[in-house]
């Protein structure tokens, strides 16, 4: 029989389970605030944009390793973290928080990751923890969001098609409009 990969998890189930199905509202809203309060300046945007896009980049990179429900990921960003998409949106976050010079989006967007994404995350694990045998011994080996090194060779080549079957694209337009407000608001602009 194999254990449960978070057993004792901080979060009830039926809270993790209605917070689940609040990431996409709680994504507009988190973007309202973002627009309200964003007072970026030249500096923060070149502090900031690096990070979120080095988060953009994770993303991109792991969606284009990850077959949902058909086949663990374990190669690219998975070999380093099981959840590098949720990294990668941790970083577009605080790196849109940085160039925004939002020090209170930063503590929003910390507290909305902390409540609604990490409970989603424990969810996610408990799923394939169940959906396939072998992910308590990938859970053992890899960290779940912060790496310290490679840990598992994984076998799988980043793919395209899988990229644009995740629709990470989304993010990429998400990020582009984001970064286009900010530039708008840097040259003065106030809504």
């Amino acid at each position: 029989m194999r254990r449960a990969v978070r057993a004792g998890s901080p979060f009830p189930k039926p809270y993790a389970d209605f917070v689940a199905r609040l990431r996409v509202p709680m994504g507009f809203l988190l973007a309202a605030a973002f627009a309200w309060f964003a007072r970026p300046t030249a500096r923060s945007l070149a502090c900031g944009i690096p990070v979120a896009l080095a988060g953009l980049a994770l993303r991109a990179w792991a969606a284009g390793h990850i077959a949902k429900d058909r086949r663990l990921a374990t190669g690219g960003p998975y070999a380093y973290i099981r959840n590098p998409l949720y990294a990668g949106t941790l970083l577009v976050a605080l790196g849109l928080a940085a160039a925004a010079r939002g020090v209170w989006l930063a503590a929003l967007f910390a507290a909305v990751f902390l409540l609604v994404y990490w409970p989603a995350v424990m969810l996610e694990e408990q799923h394939l923890n169940r959906l396939f045998p072998d992910y308590a011994s990938y859970a053992a080996e890899v960290p779940s969001l912060f790496p310290r090194r490679r840990l598992r060779a994984g076998s799988s080549r980043f793919s395209p098609a899988l990229y644009w079957k995740n629709r990470e694209y989304q993010a990429l337009l998400g990020f582009a409009a984001g970064l286009a407000w900010l530039i708008y608001r840097a040259r003065g602009f106030t809504p």
